[in-house]
């Protein structure tokens, strides 16, 4: 741009002459109503307008920007901001001609006076006409720019680019503040003039003109492709260019702080309308969870701030937008002050619950339409937060307590629900668990206002259908909650021996009486001020203290010490005064010391951190290299040696995940991606029950990108098989203090040779994470899997060919292994059924049941996430993996295979798969992984889900003869034959119990 510029002479103003030139620069304020003339200032705007087209000097530049600027004697409404078709041409003058050629002396001349050209300039532009000016701009550009690269490939102006940064830099200071749109309505309201008829149909189109402008997404688009052409004629040195506007999330901050100043000013009791609709509108710019926790924070849960004002937001947006932020708002509260209560309904967790429910109640007011959502919120298939604490069912639950009516109307719909077949068979058990507490919770509330309600309740046959069902369901899940429910119910209504007990397993005994304790649970709606304060950081102590016993439970039990007398002859090589101990060694001089430069000596490097908050100072660093390489490598053993040790790893996991998920390789630094992962997966096992489902959470809810969500899913499935003891991470050891292990020459007396307390004799070990970790994992499981029925193929006449031909070519190059695989087929590891429990609760569950109720949500966002080729096949080999981890020992695993089984069917997940190899491939890991845990349940799979075996197999077949193959060792080779396998273990298992299937297959 120097270049196009040259200054023909400069003229400086010091002492009394600057003085007298600032004197009449103050006498000529834009807000002042009069202003001194000049002899170079216009008289008119016609006059303006003239002086501007004909390229004028900086000094008459100044002197018509000052007259714009001034305010009309009527209605105090700056000359350039009257709608008029000379204003418009003066504007698009400003735009396309001044702004091009003068903008960066202007903003050289930029002070803090009210007078200086640069604010002068973004004075008279500051209007909806100014904003619409640099758009049109823009979009000319932009198309000119277009029409250029795609006929010769070459730009003809090489200063469109140059322009189009002036303009971008130009709109992101105009829309700067918090009061624009504010200003911008007052503006259009005062212009109108006229009665109040007129001034009413003059107003209409020009706040629908606001409301498109800023609402819709034109600012963004036309930024964000302004900035990609910019971007791509900047040198390497000029990266970090960025415009805010360009960036949707930003704006859509802008916009919500925006609306917080049009709620709290005096127009808008007078006018609801309008901050609704502007609301509505930035609700579809793809951020409206941002928007509306920008909004809820600054008008509800912030000090001296009026709740009201957002109600009556609420309030005026359509009954679908009403439902949705309502809905949002839930989320948001629950995720930010109430997930950390977990299952603690203590006398600690009632006024974080109250407050939270004082919240909602100020917003839902008297409004009968929020309170019928709050119903449906409780009541329905989808809803009551699935994934969230109960917490927020509790605040919930508080609110809608206020009216009897409403509470009656939760507890029959819940009971209703609880009892229907359909339901039970079909709805994810986290859905269950969390309509279980609604119930109970709803029934306290009840059996309180009205006990005899309560009773005539459970005498209808409502209530003994829905106990019924339960206790026939198929799964034991689902015949547990009802025998909870059931109890829970008995006790409040009946007396003496009426009373039903189920003689719940000692298993859920815990769990059981936690349940049965919600009817007791009493919660009112109170003050909002302690949600004012931080959210509560610790978990209450009756939670942790089942955290901490669950998670020693999880760990596969320690062998018990050998007996009686050790006799070993021992090595020679060392003498007799050998006692084990290695000497220190000389201390060598250090290689810094050497240096011949004494100012390249660093004395200040970082040592590693000692504790977790000094880790999470590091991770926060991340412009220092050497505190982000000490985090990251420092991170795996740290969390794993003190997972056992306090509660630093407790308290701080979330935030630690975080910060891992999200950190990003700024430095390049080697095995960063690595490291990341292992600090994750030390984190899991570390804290299964916690981080389990956060990660599950994280996954669906998270603002992360398509690698980082895929991180997630590794750390998930990686964590869970060092849980079931079937890989044994090198941090392990690291990590064991050394009052905890033996000196090796001691240790050859206790220990056998080549075994270890945690890892089994079929175990790996985990060292670098390769970018297609859960694949290579996936593979192996799927080799173990056709192995045999390779072996059995190769050595009969019938079985598939390409099975055969693969085999005798196996056979040719490795006689000694499929002789070993031809006599003993291998066999799932048993694991203890507390690894398995908890894999299953804390692992597989979250993860299916969100995607559940993903499927059924509305958010294009969450569809987009869910269906994306490489993520949806991590996600079911993760969950392959998963099943596969728990083995046949779980106790749940019969509800596990119905739920995977069905996804895998899905309509949706089946039509993405047409055409996409590597998520076919998913597909049928994911039936092997079923089969392979299964295997001795076959008889029960063709008893209760005999339609899906023969949907499957069809499915399985179909996807088989589409297969071409004959690429050896190709990735559709490899499809094809997994597909065989799966279609051979399904039809070896519908033969054998075809006879079972009979009944359930009639009409299909």
């Amino acid at each position: 741009m120097d270049d196009f510029l040259t200054p023909v002479s400069t003229i400086r103003i010091t002492g009394k002459k600057e003085a007298d030139v600032s004197r009449s620069l103050v006498n000529s304020q834009p807000n002042s109503s009069t202003t001194t003339q000049t002899k170079t200032s216009p008289t008119s705007t016609e006059d303006a307008l003239q002086v501007l087209k004909q390229q004028p000097s900086y000094d008459e530049l100044i002197a018509t920007l000052r007259f714009l600027s001034r305010h009309h004697p009527d209605n105090d409404i700056p000359t350039i901001r009257l709608p008029s078709p000379t204003s418009a041409q003066v504007v698009q003058v400003l735009v396309s001609e001044i702004v091009t050629n003068h903008w960066i002396i202007l903003k050289e001349d930029a002070g803090d006076s009210k007078n200086s050209g640069y604010k002068l300039l973004l004075y008279c532009l500051s209007s909806i006409t100014g904003i619409n000016a640099i758009l049109v701009r823009l979009r000319a550009l932009i198309q000119e720019y277009k029409s250029d690269t795609e006929g010769s490939g070459k730009v003809k102006r090489p200063d469109i680019h140059l322009n189009l940064e002036t303009l971008l830099d130009l709109l992101a200071t105009l829309l700067k503040g918090d009061g624009w749109i504010l200003e911008a309505w007052q503006t259009a309201r005062t212009s109108t003039g006229g009665d109040a008829a007129t001034s009413a149909v003059r107003m209409r189109p020009r706040v629908q003109e606001i409301l498109a402008l800023f609402g819709g997404g034109r600012i963004v688009s036309l930024a964000a492709e302004a900035e990609a052409i910019v971007k791509a004629n900047k040198t390497a040195k000029d990266d970090n260019y960025d415009i805010w506007v360009a960036d949707a999330q930003q704006y859509t901050t802008w916009l919500g702080r925006n609306i917080v100043t049009w709620q709290l000013s005096d127009v808008s009791p007078r006018h609801p309308k309008f901050g609704s609709e502007l609301f509505s509108k930035g609700l579809k710019l793809g951020h409206g969870d941002a928007l509306t926790k920008h909004v809820l924070g600054e008008l509800v849960l912030k000090k001296m701030s009026e709740p009201s004002r957002f109600g009556l937001l609420l309030s005026n947006l359509p009954p679908t937008e009403q439902r949705k932020v309502l809905f949002s708002i839930l989320k948001l509260l629950s995720s930010k002050y109430l997930d950390r209560l977990g299952h603690c309904e203590s006398e600690e967790s009632k006024p974080l619950v109250a407050a939270v429910a004082g919240a909602l109640g100020s917003i839902v007011a008297e409004n009968s339409s929020l309170k019928n959502y709050l119903v449906e919120w409780l009541t329905g298939s989808s809803g009551a937060g699935l994934g969230e604490g109960v917490g927020i069912r509790r605040a919930v639950l508080a609110v809608v307590s206020r009216h009897r009516h409403d509470i009656v109307t939760v507890l029959e719909k819940s009971l209703g629900q609880f009892g229907d077949q359909l339901y039970i068979k079909h709805s994810p058990m986290l859905q269950q668990e969390a309509h279980v507490e609604v119930l109970l919770l709803s029934a306290g509330y009840v059996h309180r206002v009205s006990p005899i309600k309560l009773t005539l309740m459970m005498r209808t046959g409502v209530w003994l259908n829905a106990i019924s069902n339960r206790l026939a369901a198929p799964h034991q899940k689902a015949r547990l909650l009802g025998m909870v429910v059931g109890e829970a119910l008995s006790n409040l209504v009946d007396k003496g021996d009426k009373r039903l007990n189920f003689d719940t397993e000692k298993e859920f005994e815990d769990m059981a009486i936690w349940s049965k304790g919600l009817t007791q649970v009493s919660d009112e709606v109170g003050s909002i001020e302690p949600l004012f304060e931080s959210p509560p950081t610790t978990l209450p102590k009756k939670k942790a203290a089942s955290l901490k016993a669950t998670h020693a439970a999880a760990r596969p039990p320690a062998q018990p010490p050998q007996t009686g007398f050790i006799i070993e002859e021992l090595s020679d090589e060392e003498g007799p005064g050998d006692d084990g101990l290695v000497p220190y060694a000389k201390p060598e001089s250090d290689a810094e010391d050497s240096d011949d430069d004494p100012t390249l000596i660093r004395r200040d490097k970082p040592k590693a951190p000692v504790y977790v908050r000094d880790l999470i100072r590091y991770l926060r660093d991340t412009d220092n290299y050497d505190l982000q390489k000490l985090a990251l490598t420092s991170a795996p053993t740290l969390i794993r040696r003190k997972a056992e040790y306090g509660t630093e790893v407790k308290e701080h996991a979330d935030e630690l995940a975080g910060l891992l998920i999200g950190l990003s390789d700024k430095f390049d630094m080697e095995d960063f991606d690595d490291l990341r992962l292992q600090g994750m997966i030390a984190l899991v096992v570390a804290q299964p029950k916690i981080m389990g489902p956060w990660f599950a959470k994280t996954f669906f809810d998270g603002d992360f990108s398509i690698s980082q969500r895929a991180s997630v899913l590794i750390v998930l499935g990686l964590s869970s098989r060092e849980l079931a003891g079937f890989e044994a991470s090198t941090y392990s050891a690291a990590a064991a203090f050394p009052s905890k292990t033996l000196p090796e020459r001691v240790e050859k007396l206790y220990l056998p040779q080549n075994t270890s307390f945690y890892q089994p004799k079929s175990s790996s070990s985990l060292k670098a994470l390769p970018p297609n970790a859960l694949d290579g994992i996936a593979h192996s499981i799927a080799d173990n899997f056709l192995a045999p029925m390779a072996a059995e193929a190769a050595d009969s006449a019938t079985g598939p060919n390409a099975l055969k031909l693969s085999t005798f070519t196996f056979r040719l190059n490795n006689p000694e292994k499929v002789r070993h695989i031809t006599k003993t087929k291998p066999r799932i590891r048993s694991i203890p059924n507390t690894t398995a429990s908890l894999l299953s609760s804390s692992f597989f569950t979250p993860l299916i049941s969100r995607f559940q109720a993903a499927l059924h949500s509305s958010s294009s966002r969450i569809r987009g996430i869910l269906f994306n080729p490489y993520l949806l096949s991590l996600y079911i080999k993760t969950l392959a993996l998963i099943i596969h981890a728990s083995g046949p020992s779980t106790l749940s695993l019969p509800q596990m295979t119905v739920e995977l089984w069905r996804l895998l069917l899905n309509t949706s997940v089946r039509t993405q798969a047409v055409g996409d190899l590597q998520l076919t491939q998913a597909i049928l890991l994911g039936f092997m992984a079923l089969l392979d845990v299964n295997e001795d349940r076959m008889r029960d799979l063709c008893q209760e889900m005999g339609r899906e075996l023969i949907e499957a197999k069809d499915w399985v077949a179909g996807v088989f003869g589409n297969l071409r193959g004959g690429d050896e060792g190709g990735e559709e080779e490899q499809v094809k034959m997994l597909a065989a396998g799966v279609l051979v273990r399904l039809g070896e298992g519908i033969e054998k119990w075809q006879l079972v299937l009979v009944g359930d297959l009639i009409g299909f």
